[in-house]
């Protein structure tokens, strides 16, 4: 650890330097001492250090990184309106969306009395807003790396003035196949600059890529690699594979669980269950890589304010949920990866508050259930729940299972999701009836009326008595007039058309 770093027990915000008008930002965000990754990465990084750092989710890693960042760049900020004094110099990047925007928020919200400016790019939404923001001029760019790269090709944004590069989420970066993008990214950046990598874990491959791309960084771990948050009550319950439905209703119930956000390993899945639990008198809505972005945002919005009880939700929603005293997270399918675990859980139990992670455990997932116990070095609680009022699952079967775990390891790039055929017809939630799905209606008794033969009443009788001789007549003036029809096309020769016609 840096010799300058203050220690967490006794570090304030007046002890950093910063400026007046960021410390008077802070209060009004209502914070009132610093968290360890903020008091122990906040004074290396205004030393214009390259930093590694690993915290647990919800410590505050986004103010130790974005606090720092704003002091520095306060020397350079301008009041004017000329885009020229107004260039990128400090780039943040995310892994999805809505980190990318919970980022933003909370850099908008720091610099709220600076004359910094920032802005957000991220995929799914229409990139013309985004392109006029970014030519007014901005010094604080945060950015998914897909749409950075879009704009970059467009010239609506130059990466050549940037001072400070901040990888958030480096590791899931990685996990999502970001690296050619990243690469390309850091091209184009000056070769002299701080970088700075911030997770809630250390893999090989984050320490591989801090080595390739960090100038001797300066290493901070505020807590045990890859470990969980202590003020978090996680629980393994072991059921079947087809009462897992059942069961998070069951635990929703019993728990009186007002907010809580509930993971599948793919896609369909999360459609299909907020459905079924919907079904259940329980206000659900899923989000994931399928939906629009402006789909997911109003999700998210209208679950932060309370009007969604159960948010289920694929691994795109692990990072950037920044929820108040969210009380629980259910795992209704154990992660294939391990690491995703820490990222789900740190939902719960952020800033200090306390949260129970509820994991549901099939037969089948022994495997996933013991790589994250290897991962957090430590045994897993795991009972038995026996569940009361099991709900039929309609697309039961391993092989289904199977199926949607490689839909899962498909969900790679927030520049271009791989989308299924199947979820494509399970996008909001509708699914096309089929000729199985129509109800089948009893015929109904039949009048004898309609069954009986057609017989002509008195008066047509009469009326077609009287027409009779002319009716006789018809077919003999018909047939005298009557020609064939090769002649009416021209098929007949020259004969033809020299026969005398018959004389009425």
């Amino acid at each position: 650890m840096s010799d300058t770093a203050v220690k967490p027990s006794t570090a304030t915000f007046d002890q950093f330097g910063l400026a007046p008008d960021i410390l008077r930002a802070i209060q009004d965000q209502g914070y009132t001492t610093p968290t360890p990754i903020q008091a122990q990465a906040i004074p290396v990084v205004l030393t214009g250090q390259d930093v590694l750092a690993a915290a647990q989710t919800g410590t505050g890693k986004t103010a130790g990184f974005s606090l720092p960042i704003i002091q520095r760049l306060l020397p350079n900020a301008s009041t004017s309106a000329s885009p020229a004094r107004h260039p990128v110099r400090a780039l943040i990047l995310t892994p999805t969306r809505e980190l990318a925007d919970q980022v933003a928020n909370n850099v908008r919200s720091y610099a709220v009395h600076t004359p910094l400016r920032s802005a957000v790019v991220f995929g799914g939404v229409d990139m013309n807003p985004q392109s006029d923001e970014l030519r007014r001029g901005v010094e604080i760019l945060i950015a998914t790396p897909g749409r950075l790269l879009d704009h970059v090709q467009q010239k609506t944004t130059n990466l050549g003035q940037v001072q400070m590069l901040v990888l958030d989420e480096a590791d899931r970066m990685l996990d999502m196949g970001f690296l050619p993008d990243l690469q390309r990214i850091l091209n184009l950046l000056p070769k002299e600059r701080q970088t700075l990598l911030f997770s809630a874990t250390f893999s090989p491959e984050i320490k591989k890529l801090a080595a390739t791309y960090l100038r001797s960084p300066q290493t901070i771990e505020v807590a045990r690699s890859n470990s969980t948050a202590t003020n978090v009550t996680q629980i393994v319950y072991e059921v079947a594979e087809g009462d897992k439905t059942g069961a998070v209703v069951q635990l929703i119930r019993e728990r009186s669980l007002k907010q809580v956000i509930v993971f599948c390993n793919s896609k369909i899945g999360a459609s299909r269950l907020a459905r079924q639990i919907e079904k259940q008198g329980i206000v659900a809505a899923a989000i994931h890589g399928d939906r629009s972005q402006s789909e997911r945002m109003q999700a998210l919005d209208a679950f932060k304010r309370g009007e969604i009880e159960a948010l289920v939700a694929t691994d795109v929603a692990a990072r950037g949920l920044d929820i108040a005293e969210l009380p629980a997270v259910i795992n209704f399918d154990l992660p294939f990866s391990a690491e995703d675990y820490v990222h789900r859980i740190g939902r719960t139990g952020r800033a200090g508050a306390s949260g129970d992670a509820l994991s549901l455990c099939s037969p089948n997932e022994k495997k996933q259930l013991a790589d994250i116990e290897k991962l957090i070095k430590r045994p897993l609680t795991v009972e038995r729940l026996q569940v009361d009022t099991p709900i039929a699952h309609h697309e039961n079967g391993g092989r289904r299972r199977e199926r949607d775990g490689y839909e899962a390891r498909g969900e790679r790039s927030e520049r271009g999701e791989r989308t299924d055929r199947n979820e494509r017809s399970e996008r909001g939630g509708h699914r096309r009836s089929t000729s199985f799905d129509r109800p089948h209606h009893r015929s109904q008794p039949v009048d004898d009326f309609f069954l009986k033969p057609y017989e002509p009443s008195p008066a047509a009788r009469s009326k077609a008595e009287d027409n009779a001789p002319a009716a006789a007549a018809a077919p003999q003036k018909s047939a005298q007039s009557k020609q064939p029809l090769a002649a009416l096309l021209g098929g007949l020769g020259s004969s033809w058309r020299n026969k005398p016609t018959p004389s009425n």
